[in-house]
């Protein structure tokens, strides 16, 4: 069974052809970093646009790496939501289009409940397990009860963490994606120079908040000239209150639902740091840590094609009718 995953859900245009849902034929991501990058974050028109310029090339691609026909497709999955609304979009008209024309099953994709399945790319895990997908747009934990069977335990009221990077990266003008940037120049930094604050650690919930860290270190840069001497040091303060915030929210939640297992996705699970404050803290917490591949926690279609499986050997399909989200209840 040959099943298309389509995401195009903020400006990362990707198509992949997975085997049975498992085996990635072809994945082919097109990045508009460097097209956003000139105004420290995406912009939500030019990146629309830019999937529309590019969709048809990409998905031709995806057949011809993997010597396929689109006739050879068994099901087609694609990102509904949550995302940016023209984005998403362009990704769903698409999708519906190639099933209108093909007589071929379709899936609207969950982005979010997509990250926390990525891992089933590269390897099983035993239900139940909890879910922290965080990135640019999302920061939430889910409790994955079995496949296509999730509840919410936590997300952020404000900021995602993802955000927070980006936000800070543009006022410091030190280039976008921020994420990326803030973690390479703070590893030559001192992890506590500054003691910036971790919100709603003590909070007796799993939530999360980014918008108070991010005007703490708006606060502290305008009392304090951050230069070349201070930068990496400041920016990896502030990189450690963000995982500190992250893992310790996360084991709460974990132990919380009484899981043993815990799933890291989406874009901020790329952060060589976070990853360590992980797997750093998990054997002490008696938690077993898996976190996917970079390749695969940044927004792909190989996730919505797998994800797109599960929901196909449940009978559970789409109509072509369905909507796009900006914003998709979470259950």
């Amino acid at each position: 069974m040959l099943i298309l995953g389509i995401d195009t859900s903020c400006d990362d245009t990707s198509v992949a052809l997975l085997e049975n849902g498992r085996k990635i034929l072809s994945h082919v991501v097109s990045s508009q970093a460097d097209l956003h990058g000139r105004f420290g974050g995406v912009v939500p028109e030019i990146a629309s646009r830019k999937h529309v310029e590019l969709i048809d090339a990409v998905y031709d691609e995806v057949l011809s790496k993997a010597g396929a026909a689109a006739a050879d497709i068994d099901l087609v999955g694609v990102t509904a939501g949550p995302g940016l609304i023209g984005s998403v979009l362009v990704g769903l008209c698409f999708a519906k289009g190639l099933c209108f024309a093909l007589n071929r099953p379709f899936v609207g994709i969950n982005h979010i409940e997509a990250h926390a399945m990525s891992i089933f790319l590269e390897r099983d895990v035993e239900f139940p397990f909890l879910a922290l997908v965080v990135s640019g747009g999302h920061t939430i934990i889910l409790l994955m009860e079995g496949p296509c069977n999730f509840r919410v335990v936590g997300s952020t009221r404000d900021d995602a963490a993802g955000e927070a990077f980006d936000k800070i990266a543009k006022f410091l003008g030190i280039g976008y994606p921020g994420g990326r940037t803030i973690e390479e120049m703070a590893r030559r930094g001192i992890k506590d120079h500054v003691a910036f604050p971790r919100p709603m650690m003590d909070d007796n919930n799993c939530d999360f908040s980014f918008s108070g860290l991010k005007t703490a270190f708006l606060n502290y840069a305008k009392n304090n000239p951050v230069d070349a001497s201070t930068m990496a040091h400041v920016l990896a303060s502030f990189q450690e209150a963000i995982c500190d915030v992250l893992v310790s929210k996360t084991f709460r939640a974990a132990r919380r639902s009484n899981a043993k297992r815990i799933v890291v996705g989406g874009g901020v699970a790329a952060n060589g740091r976070l990853r360590e404050v992980f797997f750093e803290r998990a054997p002490q917490e008696g938690f077993e840590v898996m976190i996917s591949s970079p390749q695969f926690c940044t927004d792909n279609g190989a996730m919505v094609a797998l994800l797109a499986s599960f929901y196909a050997q449940k009978g559970a399909l789409s109509p072509l009718d369905i909507k796009g989200y900006s914003r998709m209840a979470m259950r």
